[in-house]
């Protein structure tokens, strides 16, 4: 595996920065998927990103005694795809090593996936995929989880997926969906799957609109109305940011009580 220089870092504008504060390292599997929202609450919260393009270079192994959280992304690949793309062989590795750590951890999307199998339980294709506004139904288990206590018992959010999973054995089962009942999991301690993509923010959403326009999003099954999409935007946010952006503001008070 390839390991090069130092992984970039991502700071948000105008934030001020806790310089003692440990970091919290984010794995990145493509250049069109970012950090979205999820780098204004990290910096609000006085944490630093550390961005880690994997599509670019792999480190030997990630800094455990100096990471206040890890974060895995999304990506158009799968989580079984180890043969074609090599750093998911060592990013199911290191999530696992986050879970046996107690480490704040947060998969999205492509990356709960991982964290799923990375646990011993099985991904594959979804009987049917979720693209667009969606709604989640929260689970009991959720009444009194750290990141989605006081919310529901129902939330719009955004997705954009063809795979699922099942749940990893002894993890809490916190939302499901009409289409995919495994939208929300805890493993361990503070280690959390969500299937559906918090830290979706209009330019991101324009980013992949466009690229699936153009053909180049390669997970985009036909039939997609990404105009039905971009005009439901603008009446969709403020309810999926209500509920999003509090379960990633959690997620980081989880990441500095750490750090």
């Amino acid at each position: 595996m390839r390991s090069g220089r130092g992984p970039s870092i991502i700071i948000s504008d105008g934030a001020s920065i806790c310089h003692s504060m440990k970091p919290v390292l984010v794995l990145r599997h493509e250049p069109d998927v970012s950090l979205g929202s999820l780098a204004g609450v990290l910096a609000e919260a006085g944490l630093e990103a550390r961005q880690i393009d994997l599509f670019e270079r792999v480190p030997d192994d990630l800094p455990w005694d100096k990471s206040a959280g890890l974060i895995a992304l999304g990506g158009t690949m799968s989580a079984n795809d180890g043969c074609k793309f090599p750093f998911l062989v060592a990013e199911l590795r290191w999530l696992s090593e986050a879970v046996r750590r107690n480490l704040p951890t947060l998969g999205i999307c492509l990356g709960a996936q991982l964290l799923a199998k990375a646990l011993g339980a099985e991904v594959y294709r979804s009987p049917r995929s979720e693209i667009g506004w969606f709604q989640i139904e929260l689970l009991p288990g959720a009444a009194g989880d750290r990141l989605l206590s006081g919310r529901g018992p129902a939330e719009t959010v955004f997705h954009w997926h063809n795979d699922t999973f099942d749940l990893p054995a002894g993890a809490v089962h916190l939302a499901r969906s009409a289409a995919c009942p495994y939208q929300a999991f805890r493993a361990g301690v503070s280690a959390y799957g969500l299937q559906f993509h918090a830290e979706m923010q209009p330019e991101l959403l324009e980013t992949w609109l466009r690229a699936a326009e153009s053909g180049r999003s390669a997970n985009t099954p036909s039939g997609v109305d990404v105009a039905a999409i971009r005009s439901a935007a603008e009446a969709e946010f403020p309810a999926m940011n209500s509920f999003c952006r509090c379960v990633l503001r959690h997620f980081a008070e989880l990441c500095r009580e750490r750090g």
